[in-house]
């Protein structure tokens, strides 16, 4: 075992896989011959739901049409920025800008806005469009939401509160690991008005994530509690994942990749150190296709996979390869699974039969606990996959 000084986490050494090396030229010609079959499929969806978008995850395989209420809606907006960009059709384009007032009309009415997930929200909605297309409108409308996100922060605790009414005593002092994806949007508002408070708020959160969340084993909680009036650490535990000592796989996706990004904000390189011991966690414990199971601690058995997880894992590792030196041992090991992933999920996970699953990637998993998206197509799922699909095939500049 390697010691990791951040948060006194322990690195595993990498298990090296016994698979034959992902040819990449093969790769990308299998994404680029899958490119006309998505945007056909998504085609269908932006057909059947207007103005609506898809709810969290599909039921029986069918998408049902949501109001702007929910914090999966910009998922859809996301996947038709990225699909503007791989094809080049201005109807994703315009369908994209269709949906920037509703996420005024959001924010102007306070619809389901006590929430972290702003960030989800706003980046891949607005920031997005401004920084694509430079729609002015768009930018003002994600200061907002930055804004309101900012009332989330707790600065006795140092962390942005997940859920719920500040004064509810349930969910005060909780953050959870997908906050981390959330933080973009503070550190892009920051680099925008030259207010450093947002900025701030993000890396304080980033830094008790990281001291809090992640175990000494580099596994994560979901979930964590601060009390808000000390500001003294309570305890973990988890609100989807098996147990409270078990790790979410999505969770530690949301790890990977989050944390990756306080980096491409921060440049602190305790984080790219953070990402090392999570992926290696991640990567010891995937089965024979690259695809987790929804908990990490259910690998070696027959449990659900998670395809939404291993999408979002994807897309850091490719992050994480990026920011290290071409001499970095374990930097072609990175991109490799990350690339097996994108591969895996493209034979084996791609929805080919729309009866069976409208979305894009079958086999996600939403909340098992509750029972909810078990073995179903999920939003977030589609939009990470696209997103790493783009990363593999072109340059990108991220919406992050």
């Amino acid at each position: 075992m390697i010691a990791n000084k951040t948060a006194n986490v322990v690195t595993e050494p990498l298990r090296m896989s016994d698979a034959a090396p992902v040819d990449r030229q093969a790769l990308k010609k299998e994404l680029d011959n899958a490119i006309p079959y998505i945007s056909s499929r998504i085609d269908r969806t932006l057909y059947a739901l207007g103005d609506k978008f898809p709810n969290e995850a599909c039921e029986g395989g069918k998408w049902q049409p949501a109001e702007n209420n929910q914090w999966t809606n910009s998922f859809w907006t996301g996947q038709l920025w990225l699909l503007w960009e791989i094809t080049g059709d201005s109807k994703y384009r315009q369908a994209a800008e269709r949906f920037i007032t509703s996420f005024a009309h959001r924010l102007v009415n306070r619809i389901e806005t006590d929430t972290h997930d702003l960030g989800f929200l706003y980046s891949l909605s607005c920031v997005n469009a401004w920084q694509l297309t430079g729609n002015a409108a768009a930018r003002d409308i994600a200061l907002h939401a930055a804004e309101i996100m900012m009332q989330r922060y707790n600065p006795t605790a140092g962390i942005i509160q997940a859920w719920g009414d500040l004064t509810d005593p349930e969910q005060q002092g909780r953050m959870i690991i997908d906050c981390n994806m959330n933080l973009p949007l503070l550190y892009w508002a920051s680099e925008q008005t030259g207010n450093l408070v947002f900025a701030d708020a993000a890396l304080s959160h980033a830094m008790q994530a990281a001291k809090y969340i992640v175990r000494p084993d580099a596994s994560t909680y979901h979930t964590y509690y601060m009390d808000v009036v000390t500001g003294e650490p309570r305890f973990g535990n988890t609100h989807q994942g098996h147990s409270d000592s078990s790790c979410w796989a999505r969770g530690q996706a949301w790890g990977i990749y989050g944390f990756m990004l306080s980096y491409l904000y921060t440049g602190k390189s305790e984080f790219v150190s953070l990402t090392r011991s999570l992926s290696h966690y991640f990567i010891n414990r995937l089965p024979e296709d690259a695809i987790c199971h929804w908990d990490l601690a259910l690998n070696n058995t027959d449990a659900v996979r998670d395809s939404s997880a291993a999408a979002i894992a994807a897309c850091g590792l490719l992050e994480l390869a990026k920011a290290l030196p071409a001499t970095d041992a374990d930097r072609m090991q990175y991109e490799e699974v990350a690339l097996r992933i994108v591969q895996s999920l493209t034979k084996r996970y791609l929805s080919t039969d729309e009866s069976e699953c409208e979305g894009l990637l079958m086999h996600s998993v939403y909340h098992m606990p509750a029972g909810k998206g078990v073995d179903e197509c999920c939003s977030w799922g589609d939009y990470f996959y696209l997103e790493a699909l783009i990363r593999v095939r072109q340059c990108w500049t991220s919406y992050w």
